[in-house]
């Protein structure tokens, strides 16, 4: 092969990138898809490949898919914290892994946890008006209600007291994994300073409870939560079950990927909402002429269109999922550009949803990019929950748990802005505020 490698992306010195990607990173992949399709970033002696062309990106995730696989530090670092479930697995494990679980994620098997998402959506509801007509922080309600539901959806009863020790160990897991990524060091995680003590308590935590909880969805008689398909499962090739260390993998998986992503979403999209009251007016228009004053069906939340346009809207100004990494496990070709074995590949979702060349206007919140009559956006530069046969096993899920939740709020509420500067992004294993996220919730 003879075609050069990608453009060094421009630096101050040998160290620019690397200090570029550890404390801004989202800035760098804007600066980067500015500037080439594709382009190298230098760390230090190693170089990545940063590809914001959405026909190469198709290439990476979709077509060549074998080519570019989850071996990158990053998964590494996140097995710590998930475990080596569906999002970090690799080969035909994970291959395995799917299979067995695909049957619970199913719309149909799906369809049984609306009522769960629109009680729990309801609650929530109550707590935040509560609060009206003062200024309420979204992130905590909202973090609440996602972890209520896929806790509830997963085991199929209320936590009680063991939610909010969920709750706390999830937090404690996920907020080390981008230090442990982004630093020079080999093995930060080993260092014994209080943040990481608070990260292996959580984990040898949050373990034993789902060990336990998977002994009670046991000696249950009638389950119909997701545990107990994945327990009941079998991979249909081989007539193999998940072992329990695999069904903790997956549990924590679910509990830490699944909740915080969409209590991410919901908090962005209540913000966005709220400075855009014509959105807001649209929202509560649909929502009372679909659900009136009902718990929702799982059809009448599968109708709720407009509010799936805010959702799909707001992960495109806010990814939950704001990179994805992949090495290169033999030497290719992308956007003509020579991609060598062993190369780490980035493709920067936050900046491909931003590219001008595919998004008109694309600081601007605008829900009516997805209507039905909209073009249809390139499949290489929309990712809120990856592509390809690696794309979340749980969209279906998350969209149906957001949408609920949108329109059992805009049912009962109409979100205002507190006032407060614009919010600052903090990206780590999802992206999140960096701080609060506040509006003014006033009773219709």
């Amino acid at each position: 092969m003879t075609a050069n490698l990608p453009p060094l992306l421009p630096a101050r010195s040998r160290l620019d990138h690397l200090r570029s990607i550890a404390r801004d990173p989202l800035a760098l992949s804007l600066r980067a898809a500015a500037h080439a399709p594709i382009v190298r970033l230098r760390l230090g002696k190693t170089d990545l490949v940063l590809v914001s062309d959405p026909a190469a990106v198709r290439r990476v995730l979709v077509e060549q898919a074998d080519d570019y696989r989850k071996t990158t530090r990053g998964y590494v670092k996140l097995r710590l914290t998930l475990g080596n479930g569906l999002i970090t697995s690799e080969g035909d494990f994970w291959l395995r892994q799917r299979r067995i679980a695909q049957p619970a994620f199913h719309r149909k098997a799906l369809a049984g946890f609306a009522g769960v998402m629109g009680r729990v959506a309801h609650e929530t509801a109550d707590r935040l008006l509560a609060g009206a007509p003062g200024p309420v922080d979204l992130s905590g309600p909202m973090n609440r209600l996602a972890l209520e539901v896929v806790a509830e959806a997963l085991f199929g009863a209320d936590l009680g007291p063991r939610a909010a020790i969920i709750e706390d160990a999830v937090t404690a897991l996920v907020e080390p994994f981008w230090t442990f990524t982004t630093s020079p060091y080999p093995y930060p995680e080993l260092v014994p300073s209080p943040r990481n003590l608070r990260f292996w308590r959580a984990r040898w935590r949050i373990r034993r409870m789902l060990r336990a909880l998977i002994d009670e969805a046991r000696r249950r008689d009638e389950p119909s939560d997701l545990l107990s398909m994945l327990m009941a499962a079998r991979d249909p090739e081989t007539g193999e079950a998940m072992t329990d260390a695999q069904l903790v993998d997956e549990g924590i998986t679910l509990l830490g990927a699944g909740h915080e992503t969409t209590a991410n979403a919901l908090a962005f999209a209540l913000h966005l909402v709220a400075a855009h009251p014509a959105v807001g007016a649209r929202l509560a228009a649909e929502a009372d002429a679909t659900i009136g004053d009902a718990r929702p069906t799982a059809d009448q939340i599968g109708a709720l269109h407009y509010a799936r346009q805010v959702l799909q809207e707001t992960m495109r100004l806010y990814p939950p999922v704001w990179m994805l990494a992949r090495k290169a496990a033999t030497e290719g070709e992308l956007a003509g550009f020579r991609v060598p074995e062993g190369a780490f590949v980035l493709v920067p979702v936050y900046a491909l949803h931003r590219l001008p060349a595919v998004w008109s206007t694309p600081e601007q919140f605008d829900p009516d990019r997805f209507a039905p009559d909209a073009p249809t956006p390139d499949r290489g530069a929309y990712l809120p929950f990856s592509r390809g046969r690696r794309q979340c096993i749980g969209d279906r899920f998350a969209m149906m748990e957001a949408s609920c939740a949108l329109a059992m709020f805009a049912r009962r509420f109409r979100v205002e802005p507190a006032g407060d500067p614009p919010i600052e992004l903090q990206p780590s294993l999802t992206l999140r505020a960096r701080g609060p996220v506040r509006v003014r919730v006033v009773p219709r």
